[in-house]
């Protein structure tokens, strides 16, 4: 898939080849050869058509003039003293990279393809400073063309993959948007393999958390729950419509769509890092809250069919958060929708009728035992029924040797500091278990609930108060009773 340069960039490689350089200065003070001189002025600022055939003519002496040999350093590094040549190479250097495929062919056939461009991404530690970025911009098309040219990467390229990951989340972490879409977009040329992917996800602190706090932005969501919470915000089917909608944390459109991209292409190893985006990012609901404020078919069409990678590639995990987050309602109301990409259309119906045939055959115990198992709760309809609670009390705490005892422990555990409500959720539950079965008292007891209603009756969120001392009273009755 081809994406228009980033602008930013863009704007210093044109401002790059504008410059004046004083070649013979250069080659005076010893910053470059006569040699590496003959080869510039051969190529630069000539017709396009001209320098293909200087350069194909002469592939190995272009290759050593970028990459070095036996014989003479790279013009990179001899000329590692005068920023200005070496800016100027790098812009020169890519041009006839993306211009010219037996180029880029001939420098991926030395021993060492990357070796002068690797040390010039920690040049300096300002996200702006020219020099790494132009370089990063280099090296993802040559990684790119090697990872396409080969089924298997090579020793060298997985470490520059590794190093060049590692500069772009430095720029998917910066505040301004035309750095992070930099890095998206370099992480989009790469991510064209199943190797590329696996290095990524094993890098994910780095990579994959800076792409998921720019869709929580806008998403309207932040990490800690400022605004509001996936869950909490997620419990309506609308959508809203585009003249409507506003991408929240100044997230545009296009660095939105860049980033669902990179997402898109990495769930194709969805078997790797399906489950984890969920524990770790809780992706499921994120993409559902995106999937209603999508202001475009084409971030729709990406939101899509990466839930559709994920969630085939992790059914029993990822169904049940999927229906817990009211996926098959949301495509329902997609479905009215006068949606004409046919990509879109398909993926929509695929995933309907994988949320249908799983819907279809869960009882509402297995909806409340999916939900403990997510390990978060919300007010679904179980949870304020007394009719399930009358006809499931007993298999809840009986259910594999107290399993969703020890869920619900586990989840009352947690301070959720931004999500009160799952807490309240949480003492709702404990009462009604107490009130049903009331000789199993002791046993929630052991699983440390009733310690943790106590302790909750204190809490400063009035809900949790009032569900806690609910949950309190009930074994306070049988005790009186008794």
């Amino acid at each position: 898939m081809s994406l228009d340069p980033p602008a930013y960039l863009l704007s210093i490689q044109n401002n790059i080849r504008q410059r004046p350089i004083p070649w013979e200065g250069a080659v005076r003070a010893g910053h470059i050869t006569d040699a590496h001189l003959k080869k510039i002025k051969s190529v630069d600022k000539v017709r396009r058509e001209q320098r293909r055939q200087t350069v194909e003519a002469d592939l190995d002496g272009f290759k050593s003039l970028f990459l070095g040999s036996d014989k003479e350093q790279s013009v990179l590094e001899s000329a590692g003293k005068r920023t200005d040549v070496v800016q100027y190479i790098l812009v020169l250097a890519g041009d006839l990279i993306d211009d010219i495929p037996a180029l880029t062919s001939s420098l991926l056939s030395h021993p060492k393809p990357y070796k002068p461009f690797l040390p010039l991404l920690t040049q300096s530690s300002n996200p702006e400073e020219a020099i790494p970025l132009l370089t990063s911009s280099l090296l993802a098309s040559l990684i790119s063309s090697s990872l396409l040219a080969s089924p298997k990467t090579k020793p060298d390229t997985e470490r520059a993959i590794s190093k060049l990951y590692t500069y772009l989340s430095g720029l998917a972490r910066s505040a301004d948007s035309g750095l992070q879409d930099i890095a998206v977009q370099e992480y989009s040329a790469i991510l064209r393999t199943r190797r590329a992917r696996e290095i990524f996800w094993n890098q994910r602190e780095d990579t994959i958390t800076p792409l998921i706090d720019i869709l929580r932005a806008a998403a309207g969501v932040g990490r800690n729950g400022d605004e509001s919470t996936l869950w909490s915000s997620g419990s309506s089917s609308s959508l809203r419509s585009v003249t409507e909608v506003s991408m929240g944390g100044g997230v545009g459109l296009q660095l939105l769509y860049h980033v669902l991209l990179v997402l898109w292409q990495l769930s194709f190893a969805g078997d790797l890092v399906g489950e984890g985006l969920e524990e770790e990012h809780e992706i499921i609901p994120l993409y559902i809250r995106l999937l209603r404020l999508s202001p475009k078919e084409k971030t729709t069409r990406l939101l899509l069919s990466t839930l559709l990678n994920l969630i085939s590639a992790n059914p029993s995990s990822l169904l049940p958060a999927s229906a817990l987050a009211r996926l098959p309602s949301l495509l329902q109301s997609l479905q009215s929708r006068h949606l004409t990409d046919p990509d879109l259309l398909a993926d929509l119906s695929s995933l309907t009728t994988l949320l249908d045939d799983y819907t279809n055959t869960q009882t509402t115990f297995d909806q409340y035992a999916a939900e403990l198992r997510s390990g978060h709760l919300y007010w679904s309809p179980p949870h304020r029924n007394p009719s399930f609670w009358h006809d499931h009390a007993r298999a809840i705490c009986d259910d594999a040797n107290g399993e969703l005892l020890n869920l619900l422990a586990n989840i009352m555990d947690k301070p959720w500091d931004q999500d009160k409500h799952v807490l309240a959720v949480a003492c709702n539950d404990v009462a009604f278990l107490v009130k049903e079965v009331p000789e199993q008292r002791s046993r929630l007891e052991k699983a440390g609930l009733k310690a943790r209603c106590l302790a909750l009756m204190a809490d400063p969120d009035e809900s949790v108060r009032w569900e806690s001392l609910r949950a309190v009273g009930e074994w306070l009755r049988y005790n009186f009773d008794q």
